[in-house]
């Protein structure tokens, strides 16, 4: 997916909360704006918007010198979502259908993105979970989901946000979880989910956990190290959490389920849904069809 000239304004947004994380000092700010601005002038528009961000938040990473501007947020909605995480648990035992229940509440989980929520609260997170068990789902896709993980013998779930990934355990717990290796990022950038995050939430204790070797919001194969470049052809069956792997992997001729709430207007154009809606979509199924 190419950028969009709407999403100018979202990265600077981006931009300017990061560097206030850091610092008060607006002479700090200035300078990494412009910096940034600068940057915009000889930008290809052809590449994907993770792939710009990259770009962007390398600039702040140099100017300020600090390599994880996000890892208090990180840190604070990992603990928020395992205080959650029990109770979600027995929701998803007790339901008549543990795996659309844990499908509903994973793609929930997606709303923790400080990439294109300037603000998430711990109260935005409660409703958005609520929602979810109500809101229109596709059941079509659901069972198709079911049906793919019944059969697959090697599944590779990309992970998104920190905080998110605990919601994603409560899904990857009604997979074959031997079957199952999850990558995360394999750097900081915005609030994305990192080795650290998988440990601090115990996903290393339920699947093989890589990261991707790149410092991007989504899954840019071309930068991509090696090893997971790899692993991802491998797979038989890959299942893709959140904005940012969608915004990167939409073109990849592989078997995908896209799991996802577009949380931006041109995200929401692009798929011609709703915004916050809940989607579920495999590589190949109708949103690509009508494209």
């Amino acid at each position: 997916m190419r950028t969009y000239f709407d999403c100018i304004p979202c990265a600077i947004r981006q931009v300017l909360d990061s560097v206030r994380m850091i610092t008060d000092d607006e002479t700090v700010h200035e300078q990494v704006v412009r910096a940034v601005l600068g940057l915009w002038e000889d930008i290809d528009m052809r590449l994907s918007p993770p792939a710009i961000a990259q770009q962007v938040h390398r600039i702040v990473r140099k100017i300020t010198g600090v390599s994880d501007p996000y890892r208090e947020v990180k840190d604070r909605y990992n603990r928020l979502a395992l205080e959650m995480y029990p109770e979600l648990k027995e929701k998803v035992a007790a339901s008549p259908d543990p795996v659309e229940t844990a499908i509903r509440l994973a793609i929930a989980g997606n709303i923790i993105d400080f990439g294109v929520n300037a603000t998430v609260d711990e109260g935005m997170v409660a409703e958005t979970i609520s929602r979810s068990l109500t809101d229109p789902l596709d059941l079509e896709a659901v069972r198709d989901f079911k049906e793919a993980i019944g059969q697959a013998q090697d599944i590779l779930y990309l992970a998104d946000n920190a905080g998110e990934i605990v919601f994603d355990r409560l899904l990857i717990e009604q997979m074959p979880v031997e079957n199952v290796t999850l990558a995360v990022r394999g750097a900081p950038i915005l609030n994305d989910v990192l080795l650290a995050d998988a440990e601090a939430v115990g996903l290393t204790d339920l699947v093989v956990v890589i990261d991707n070797g790149a410092d991007a919001p989504g899954t840019i194969l071309e930068l991509c190290s090696e090893p997971f470049r790899e692993r991802f052809e491998q797979a038989d069956l890959i299942i893709s959490k959140g904005q940012g792997n969608f915004e990167t992997l939409n073109d990849c001729d592989k078997d995908i389920f896209f799991l996802l709430r577009p949380k931006c207007a041109v995200l929401a154009r692009y798929l011609n849904r709703e915004l916050g809606c809940q989607i579920v979509v495999r590589r190949g199924g109708e949103l690509f069809a009508s494209r």
